[in-house]
């Protein structure tokens, strides 16, 4: 038995997490058993539990939620021949069926790879859903290349202090574009620190109105904040130019239609991140290189996940939330 955290409806917040201890389970042949070290919680997680899924995927009830875990396999599938029993990892869960907050969890072998010994379990952990959205957010919708080749390109990642957000900042930079961003007034220097060359407090009139200070108007927009009309990016932007939004809901879509329509040379685009090992790989490198880093908003116990689980639901945590079993 193990003990995990499971939810057995939809809505309810931390107050309806439920502590249980569930069997063990058992890794299909495509599949490894991982004990787990480190979960990190994602703004995904709680917005499936309200139901964001729910027209297209209903959850099957109980779910153990979250998908980003770091550990140690003890137990592979037949069919498994990239790992072995005693290796660390980082693996990436399905965001449908979940299966992370628990003291053991079985991955898909595709998306498990090799922790670099030197990288913590919780730094590991951070990683997958929201470096792979920033990733993908990037290189594939706004078909930004991360070799240094994109110096006449203005970007601006709103939300930059957050899961997504942090991400986005240090990617664009390896691009060598110029990288203007937007957070707290409290995480100015931290994202400053990860390489954007201005930074806006998003609760003054030049931050709510996304003004660059140095005048500059956006080529690409990596849009991980909430609650900024499409009127407010206008203004700010280049012929033609991408607003890339990483969680959009229908009215972002509604408008992604209406741009596409119309022949708009400013475009807002929703996006939905659809996993890939070499994606996953190649972000493991780059923390490995040292050119990415994770930064650690908080660390709960899985006794205590309510607080992680409060944490992650106020839109306020710097980086990313990690659980501990």
């Amino acid at each position: 038995m193990m003990r995990a955290i499971q939810y057995s409806c939809y809505d309810g917040g931390a107050a309806a997490l439920q502590h249980v201890e569930v069997g063990i389970p058992e890794p299909k042949v495509d599949e490894v058993l991982i004990k787990v070290e480190a979960i990190a919680l994602n703004a995904a997680d709680w917005k499936i539990q309200e139901g964001m899924v729910r027209p297209f995927f209903p959850l099957k009830f109980p779910m153990i939620p979250g998908t980003d875990i770091s550990g140690e396999v003890v137990k592979v599938g037949s069919s498994i021949t990239k790992l072995k029993i005693g290796d660390k990892v980082v693996a990436l869960l399905s965001s449908f069926t979940g299966g992370a907050l628990a003291e053991y969890a079985v991955a898909k072998e595709n998306l498990t790879l090799t922790k670099p010994p030197d990288i913590t379990a919780p730094e590991c952990a951070a990683l997958p859903l929201a470096a792979l959205t920033a990733y993908q957010a990037l290189t594939q919708s706004a078909d930004i290349k991360l070799d240094g080749s994109s110096q006449n390109i203005n970007i601006l990642v709103t939300g930059a202090s957050g899961g997504v957000g942090h991400y986005a900042v240090q990617l664009a930079k390896l691009s060598n574009a110029h990288v203007t961003a937007t957070c707290g007034a409290r995480n100015l220097e931290l994202v400053k620190s990860l390489g954007a060359d201005e930074v806006l407090d998003y609760q003054t009139p030049e931050g709510t109105a996304l003004k660059s200070p140095s005048g500059k108007k956006y080529d690409i927009v990596i849009h991980c904040a909430t609650k900024i009309p499409w009127e407010t990016f206008v203004s700010n932007l280049n012929e033609p130019s991408k607003v890339i939004c990483v969680s959009g809901g229908f009215i972002e879509w509604f408008i992604y239609a209406k741009h596409k329509l119309t022949f708009s040379k400013k475009v807002l685009m929703p996006m939905v991140m659809i996993p890939k090992r070499e994606n996953f790989q190649e972000l493991v490198n780059l923390v490995q290189a040292g050119k990415l880093k994770s930064i650690i908003d908080s660390k709960h116990s899985l006794g205590n996940v309510e607080d992680g689980w409060s944490r992650i639901m106020s839109g306020h945590a710097t980086g990313k939330v990690i659980v501990e079993p």
